[in-house]
């Protein structure tokens, strides 16, 4: 009977979620009228797939295709993005992201000024089934579902390009009774809070091959893991788990299209998310329309 009403009460929630987002999306298109639909396609390459400091294909490389959409100038957004792995043997761990997001900005003429982004995400393994709860990670669904707040201050340190970011994450398993929800046969689940701080400087450089002005965008990140895990993991710590540093540029070739190079480091610093340092590289290429 508890379980039943849990469920009801579940069921009730997610509904709720789904009405104000369409009202939401209705209003703002509403007052977009003749605006123009405008995104991008992107499709990277990297040499690892680290994901908030869990190494998910095992040092082996993988590829992101995505597509990202502005929503009429409303304010959301709507992204889809792909992680396929370019061995064989990880594909149960491959998986499809599905984001609507809201980019806004709050006290734009004062230094505390703070952009954010406000998102839901929902996680699909599309080679396992959504609705089976299995017994196991093995056979089981590892969907999961996600709301994060994303709050950027570009003018509060007083220096042009040094901004620093807090991104508040909550994960949660898609299905209470899959192989990673709160009933789980195995007990393991994925509910659990990030906190995630980040520090961004964009330090403009002469190119000294081709004299060009560019932008060398220099990125560090550190991780509290309060339980997050990608599959369900019952033994992550609640702990600081990482730290990254990473270096990108951008080529612009013109037509819209443009060349992201990037190299990372990771310091790891939970044997529970990840028991190696991890380097990789990235290249991804973006075209705008």
């Amino acid at each position: 009977m508890l379980k039943l009403c849990y469920g009801f009460k579940e069921t009730i929630m997610k509904q709720g979620i789904v009405i104000a987002v369409i009202l939401l999306m209705a209003a703002g298109m509403a007052q977009a009228q003749e605006a123009e639909l405008h995104g991008k396609l992107d499709l990277t390459w990297s040499s690892k797939y680290i994901w908030r400091g869990f190494d998910v294909f095992d040092d082996h490389a993988a590829i992101h295709p995505t597509i990202d959409l502005d929503l009429f100038g409303t304010g959301f957004h709507f992204s889809t993005e792909a992680h396929r792995a370019n061995s064989s043997g990880f594909e149960n761990t491959e998986r499809w992201d599905y984001t609507l997001y809201y980019l806004g900005c709050m006290f734009p003429d004062e230094i505390y000024q703070t952009n954010y982004r406000l998102a839901y995400v929902y996680y699909n393994y599309p080679d396992l089934s959504s609705h089976t709860a299995g017994t196991s990670l093995l056979n089981g669904s590892i969907d999961l579902q996600e709301v994060h707040g994303v709050f950027s201050w570009p003018k509060i340190l007083g220096v042009e390009g040094l901004v620093p970011t807090y991104i508040l994450v909550k994960l949660m398993p898609a299905n209470s009774d899959s192989a990673v929800g709160t009933n789980a046969p195995g007990g393991q689940t994925s509910s659990g809070f990030a906190h995630i701080f980040m520090l961004d400087y964009g330090l403009p450089i002469t190119c000294p091959f081709s004299g060009d002005q560019r932008m060398l965008n220099l990125h560090s990140e550190y991780i509290f893991n309060d339980g997050v895990s990608p599959n369900g993991a019952s033994d992550v710590d609640h702990d600081w788990s990482n730290a990254v540093f990473g270096i990108t540029t951008n080529f612009d070739l013109g037509n819209n299209l443009s060349l992201t190079p990037g190299v990372y480091y990771q310091s790891s610093w939970d044997d529970s998310v990840n028991p190696e340092d991890e380097y990789w590289v990235s290249l991804g290429a973006t075209y705008k329309f």
